[in-house]
């Protein structure tokens, strides 16, 4: 009777081809970079600086796997200007020879008692990925606009949060 049973089991083919729609779409978010930059930073022996520069280290594509799939990646930036003077911030991509390949730029109103957070998101696609992904370092230029003087006891900052989503499809 046992025998009999298990004959009439239930049972499929098995399709060993579904292996090849296999599909991993898995999304990663990192912090990209941060600064703050009180007022008083801004001044040096006594005079008041217009431009300041900086470059860090960006190499987020030397990971061959993650270079070959990604398909999009989105930054996220957000500035909060607590300083009574007006700021252009641009963010430069530059390549291994420093030669620059991707510029956002950004507007920052002065504070005037209330918080006026820039906020913006760039989305790098096609065109714009493949110069990102050449990307090996990142630049930072930001030019005070006219104002009130400041000097070594001038309140506030200015500060700049941003984060990166990476869209990766692995098949």
């Amino acid at each position: 009777m046992l025998l009999v049973l298990l004959s009439f089991s239930c049972s499929s083919n098995l399709d060993f081809d579904q292996v090849n729609d296999f599909k991993l779409e898995p999304v990663f978010i990192a912090n990209l970079t941060y600064f703050e930059i009180p007022a008083n930073q801004f001044i040096e022996n006594g005079m008041e600086q217009n431009i300041a520069f900086d470059t860090q280290e960006f190499d987020m594509f030397r990971d061959s796997f993650f270079r070959k799939n990604l398909r999009r990646a989105d930054f996220f930036f957000e500035i909060n200007n607590t300083i009574n003077r007006s700021y252009s911030i641009d963010i430069i991509l530059l390549d291994e020879n420093d030669q620059p390949l991707y510029r956002v730029h950004f507007d920052v109103p002065a504070y005037s008692g209330t918080q006026k957070l820039v906020t913006r998101t760039e989305i790098f696609e096609n065109a714009t990925l493949d110069l990102l992904k050449r990307a090996k370092r990142m630049g930072f230029v930001i030019t005070m606009g006219a104002g009130p003087a400041l000097n070594a006891n001038s309140p506030g900052s200015l500060k700049l949060r941003s984060s990166a989503t990476a869209y990766l499809v692995v098949e």
